[in-house]
């Protein structure tokens, strides 16, 4: 298998070729700690919204022109450091840096949005977040029954990421109508959904035994990426 379709291979044994305990237990590991994210993530965000004076920044946030889109590309850089930070570093202590900086810099992501929905659409965070947790489940429960290796996705999530940061630009700056942004969003989700595929088979098959806190990373990022454009679609059902 070329690195290409195995990026991690200089960091270890694969899961598919460690021992049955050491594979199960990087398999806990990698949820348990997806899990713990997931919860911060909630109640950093749920703690966000209780506080007057972060209300009072959503407000101006959201009502500050291009600030979200430079937002979303500084999320992108955060994204990066923590992604090197989980999966390169030697040190445990980095690595759960990267994981704890990760989660603290999505909640602040969503704080305006889920403002805007909690205020706006009453139930839709709700409903986002139970139709993103079954969508997860779902799709993570069809990679370990079939056992598929959905490392072939690769290549087209890639340029599938690109694309989307080339339609924000464009939304950004020159709008869409109610119509397309569905489309548009459920597109999104679409996408989501392949990297969670994508990374849960990684999870499964390609992942070192002893990568549990970047795996965890990736597959978090996958599902927050799931529950935003669950979100856009909620806040539009109306």
């Amino acid at each position: 298998m070329s690195y290409s379709e195995n990026p991690y291979q200089a960091f270890g044994v694969p899961a598919e070729m460690a021992d049955t305990d050491a594979r199960v237990d990087f398999i806990r590991k990698t949820y348990v700690h997806l899990t713990a994210a997931v919860l911060a993530f909630a109640g950093l965000c749920a703690i966000g919204l209780q506080i007057p004076a972060v209300e009072s920044l959503c407000e101006a946030f959201l009502g500050t022109p291009y600030l979200y889109l430079i937002a979303m590309f500084g999320l992108m850089g955060v994204s990066y450091l923590c992604d090197r930070w989980a999966a390169q570093s030697t040190s445990i202590g980095t690595q759960y840096l990267g994981l704890g900086l990760y989660t603290v810099a999505q909640a602040a992501f969503f704080l305006p949005m889920l403002y805007l929905a909690d205020h706006y659409a009453p139930g839709a965070i709700v409903s986002a977040a139970a139709i993103t947790l079954t969508v997860f489940i779902g799709l993570t429960l069809s990679v370990f029954i079939t056992r598929a290796d959905f490392s072939f996705l690769r290549s087209a999530l890639f340029i599938g990421g690109f694309a989307a940061i080339g339609i924000a630009l464009c939304l950004t700056f020159f709008g869409v109508s109610p119509g397309w942004g569905l489309v548009i969003a459920g597109a999104f989700v679409v996408l989501a959904a392949g990297y969670i595929l994508y990374h849960t088979s990684q999870v499964l098959h390609h992942y070192p035994t002893t990568m549990h806190v970047a795996a965890a990373l990736a597959l978090f990022a996958s599902l927050t990426t799931l529950f935003w454009y669950v979100l856009q679609i909620m806040m539009r059902r109306d």
